[in-house]
């Protein structure tokens, strides 16, 4: 691939050679010679570096591999001028600089890298959150036809973002969190819903990246990213990596360790079923926090409470939760036997669900029967699946399976238990108030669907630790930025009487890219035309109109213009 800027043509002596092909002129760089005795010649070595400019034969057009014989040459940050797009997509660039100066996610950006560093990291957040993707090669693509944040509006090449991305430190970034966390009320009654997720990794010799519990297994080692995000005010407040080998339930206390050096007083954590353990319960009640958390029917004490109160709320009327069309009640009780503090648990009744999970049940007992029948008088060790359902009868002779039995009361015990779920709270609230508070997460859950799907970063592919760092650390500011569209869109909906399907995120952005801005005869960039009317629905979610767009527009017209 050749690279997109010019250079002069190496003076080595013996060294250079050309060769013509067609209409281009190349460049060859002599980098070894080996005398082969058995033949009695010289192997010489060469390899392609550039392509003469047809301009000017002394230049040319580097690639790559001109960079490995020549590093020493340095390499232009910048890109041409011609390398601009004569029309640029406007309208999702201004959105996004309206949420980062909200935010004040700039000057926080600045204070903390510097100004062209804090320009390049908004640049690749909004290239991350517009065209969906994160690899460093396409951003040239993006800077062609989109306004910047760096100085000056300056596109920079996919090399330098590159050497960028492993230039930026640990304590910087620390800084910027710190400066994030600062502002805020730590007196304030917050909820923090923390949830995690793992991602692939397709390069790179990277310490965090290990095989463990993918949750989708695409065969590549993965590393953990959590984000702990305040449902209160709606923004992810701090992230971290880990390890892939390390699990959820053992990771949690060192986040709140680190939600204590953050000074936060009065927090409540909402926490999925994967963080639920006796250790990280008493854990959050040392640190003085509350916690509500789901926890899975299969646990031996939640079943045995909801047997001992199935049947005394699931048909009473007062014990309805209309808004999640289900039956609540709460129990004030011990969760382990040795425990000194009671706990609250809220336990719930669907009929959809239950329906919903006896199908499933079925299905799935139907399947492990179906499985047997075709391994029936083979050798053959299932799992623990099937040892859970089924009492396994073997041939002693030879060994062979013969046949499966159905473990009718573990069955019965399952499908009585379809439909109902608990959640465990550490302070006093009514099951309403329980699953209200539970359900506030599924913001954060929005946010790590938008992670992976609409911010492309469900893998990396970075080759050094710093680069990788870095990446992690543009996708927690592209998010950080996501949700706040997200959050002014859906506050749009809320005013509206009928819901358009053009008020979410990826919709939004499709269509604000339809407003452009293009560069005439005398090299100034003019909108080539008013919003219309779906345009100006989104944009009064940002508390923008059409004045502001052309005000926005004339500015970024006198930028390039002086550029």
């Amino acid at each position: 691939m050749y690279l997109d800027y010019v250079v002069d043509i190496p003076d080595v002596k013996g060294k250079i050679t050309f060769r013509t092909k067609g209409q281009a002129r190349y460049v060859y760089y002599e980098y070894s010679r080996e005398y082969d005795p058995s033949k009695q010649y010289t192997n010489v070595k060469r390899v392609t570096i550039g392509k003469v400019l047809p301009e000017d034969e002394n230049k040319m057009r580097p690639n790559e591999n001109f960079r490995k014989y020549f590093p020493e040459v340095e390499q232009p940050e910048e890109k041409t001028v011609s390398c601009r797009s004569s029309c640029l997509k406007t309208g999702a660039y201004m959105i996004i600089d309206k949420a980062a100066k909200d935010l004040e996610l700039d000057t926080k950006l600045r204070d903390s890298f510097g100004a062209k560093a804090a320009g390049i990291m908004l640049d690749l957040a909004a290239y991350s959150i517009i065209t969906e993707g994160n690899a460093a090669q396409y951003y040239p693509d993006y800077a062609y036809n989109h306004p910047l944040f760096t100085p000056d509006m300056k596109c920079y090449s996919d090399s330098f973002i590159s050497d960028f991305l492993r230039s930026i430190k640990e304590n910087q970034r620390q800084d910027f969190l710190d400066q994030w966390n600062a502002d805020r009320c730590k007196r304030e009654r917050i909820y923090i819903s923390y949830d995690s997720t793992n991602k692939n990794c397709q390069a790179g010799d990277i310490d965090i990246v290990e095989f463990g519990a993918a949750k989708v297994d695409a065969g590549l080692p993965i590393f953990n990213y959590a984000v702990g995000y305040d449902v209160n005010n709606r923004e992810p407040l701090m992230y971290e990596k880990y390890s892939g080998s390390i699990n959820d339930v053992s990771q949690l206390q060192f986040m709140v360790d680190k939600i204590k050096g953050y000074g936060y007083k009065n927090i409540g954590f909402i926490l999925d079923r994967g963080y639920f353990s006796k250790d990280n319960l008493n854990y959050m009640d040392s640190s003085g926090f509350s916690f509500i958390i789901m926890v899975k029917g299969i646990k031996d004490f939640i079943s045995s409470q909801m047997r001992k109160q199935k049947g005394t709320f699931e048909n009473n009327r007062g014990n309805r939760i209309e808004e999640f069309e289900v039956y609540g009640k709460t129990v004030h009780t011990f969760v382990y036997a040795s425990d000194t503090k009671k706990r609250y648990i809220h336990i719930y009744y669907s009929a959809a669900k239950a329906v919903g999970e006896r199908v499933r049940l079925e299905e799935k007992i139907h399947e492990m029967q179906r499985f047997m029948e075709q391994h029936e008088d083979k050798e053959y060790e299932f799992g623990p699946a099937f040892h859970k359902y089924f009492h396994m009868h073997y041939n002693k002779e030879n060994g062979h399976f013969v046949y499966g039995e159905p473990k009718l009361p573990v069955i019965r015990d399952e499908l009585e238990l379809c439909g109902y779920f608990a959640i465990i709270s550490s302070e006093k609230m009514d099951a309403k108030d329980a699953i209200n508070l539970y359900k506030s997460r599924d913001v954060s859950e929005k946010v790590f669907q938008a992670d992976k799907s609409y911010l492309g970063n469900h893998c990396l592919r970075e080759a050094s630790e710093e680069a990788a760092s870095n990446k992690i650390f543009i996708d927690f500011l592209a998010l950080i930025i996501r949700c706040r569209i997200y959050t002014a869109l859906k506050e749009k909906t809320k005013e509206l009487a009928k819901k358009p399907n053009y008020l979410t995120v990826p919709a939004a952005i499709r269509e604000l890219e339809k407003i452009e801005m293009t560069r005439q005869l005398d090299k100034v960039y003019r909108l080539d035309h008013a919003v219309t009317k779906t345009q100006k629905v989104i944009l009064s979610a940002f508390g923008m109109d059409w004045n502001h767009v052309k005000y926005r527009a004339e500015n970024i017209s006198k930028i390039l213009k002086g550029v």
